[in-house]
């Protein structure tokens, strides 16, 4: 607990850090460290730069993490016993912010980037690693180079409480997920998901609901559902 109580995200913080963890395993035994005291564990070879972090009680930031933003970005907000787990990136710029709320587990090599708009995770959210999330898109107008060509965003993205992501996930701008709902590994998701849906594919289509029962339990019950163009834009309406 000497150590614990000492390390932080600079100098001698980071000495702190390494010697508190020193004999741990990596990955998730690790994560126990946060437990240990409300401030959390950030670790050592995390880089947390961010000039608006705002960190609930037992917060564990993972081995190569990096949390930073530009000055006209807006706040990153990791609420209690948030988990980001090795090398995933948070990134905010001219007026992105980033919420995630309590009890949510980010795992590994994950990314998200917030520019004008934010990006809302909510509480108890499973977030498989290498998912992705972007709320803007580069202008591409012919003639100009990319590069030079503003940032634009339709919206904000939201994931509801309790939802699932599986590996490798895509969610892009002005886009719900909703709560329960569970997202198929490889999908990118490029319009609302409803609350308890199933979906899959590239684009991500609905095909299939979380549903409550007398002889299974709501997670490990599946109810298909028409899946014809027709019904789908049905269901997300």
């Amino acid at each position: 607990m000497f150590w614990l109580e000492r390390s932080g995200t600079t100098g001698f913080g980071k000495v702190a850090a390494r010697i508190a963890s020193r004999n741990t395993g990596p990955y998730h035994q690790r994560a126990w460290l946060a437990d240990l005291t409300p401030k959390g564990f950030i670790a050592a070879t995390a880089e947390v730069s961010h000039p608006d972090l705002k960190l609930g009680a037992h917060v564990f930031i993972g081995d190569r993490v990096i949390v930073t933003g530009a000055d006209d970005g807006g706040s990153i907000k990791l609420d209690d016993r948030v988990c980001l787990y090795g090398e995933t990136f948070l990134d905010t710029g001219s007026g992105g912010f980033i919420h995630i709320g309590e009890h949510t587990h980010v795992q590994t090599g994950c990314h998200f980037h917030s520019h004008i708009h934010g990006i809302h995770i909510g509480r108890k959210v499973e977030i498989a690693p290498r998912c992705a999330f972007y709320n803007y898109d580069h202008g591409i107008a012919p003639g100009i180079p990319i590069m030079e060509q503003p940032l634009k965003s339709k919206g904000s993205i939201f994931i509801g409480d309790g939802a699932w992501l599986g590996h490798g996930v895509t969610v892009l701008q002005n886009v719900t997920i909703g709560a329960g709902a569970v997202i198929a590994a490889g999908a990118v998701v490029v319009h609302d998901i409803p609350e308890n849906a199933i979906a899959a594919g590239v684009p991500a289509r609905v095909v299939g609901h979380r549903a409550a029962s007398s002889e299974a339990p709501a997670e490990n019950k599946i109810t298909p559902i028409n899946t014809t163009a027709a019904a789908i834009r049905k269901i997300q309406s």
